[in-house]
């Protein structure tokens, strides 16, 4: 697709689904949108069309990504709570992908909204460090700055060991809640 071409929503929106399954990495609303020629925008309308057909698209803090069986570890997940300031966001992400686990999901529990979830799907230091340089880039707050620091995570790994071992790190550094 050059930019500028005219496509039709619907051939877009085909085309993007395209991109996701041919992709094993997130794709940025931005870099769909320079390939499709508009705007981010459309883009993340694009996406909500989709998924609101059923689409398993979920939107990370680094792109899109299609669900596809393999995308998750296949293995063992927890739901793990911690408490700890930006300071040691790298610390707790860093622990966790160096034991093979997977980082799913970020939640907080909004007295208005409920609970509040933001999908990550982080498992390696690089993907820990785009996070915190897009974190960082943009401005934003962390979800866990509504609730003090206390948040949850849902985890991944290919063996329950993988997990007590992340489990036990984290809570040797004061982060994991129990």
């Amino acid at each position: 697709m050059v930019a500028g071409d005219k496509v039709t929503g619907s051939k877009r929106r085909k085309l993007i689904l395209s991109m996701l399954k041919k992709s094993n990495d997130p794709l940025s609303g931005k870099k769909l949108a320079e390939n499709m020629g508009v705007s981010r925008q459309v883009i993340v309308q694009d996406v909500s069309l989709l998924k609101a057909k059923g689409e398993p698209i979920i939107a990370t803090a680094r792109g899109y990504i299609l669900f596809k069986e393999g995308n998750d570890a296949s293995g063992f997940t927890r739901v793990i709570a911690v408490s700890h300031g930006l300071e040691d966001t790298v610390s707790e992400l860093y622990t966790l992908v160096d034991h093979g686990v997977t980082i799913k999901n970020v939640m907080v529990e909004h007295p208005i909204y409920g609970d509040l979830t933001g999908s990550l799907m982080i498992k390696n230091r690089h993907e820990v460090d785009e996070f915190v340089k897009d974190l960082k880039k943009s401005g934003a707050a962390l979800l866990s700055d509504l609730t003090n620091g206390v948040h949850l995570h849902t985890i991944e790994a290919a063996t329950e060991e993988q997990l007590k071992k992340a489990c036990a790190q984290l809570e040797e550094l004061g982060i994991l809640l129990k």
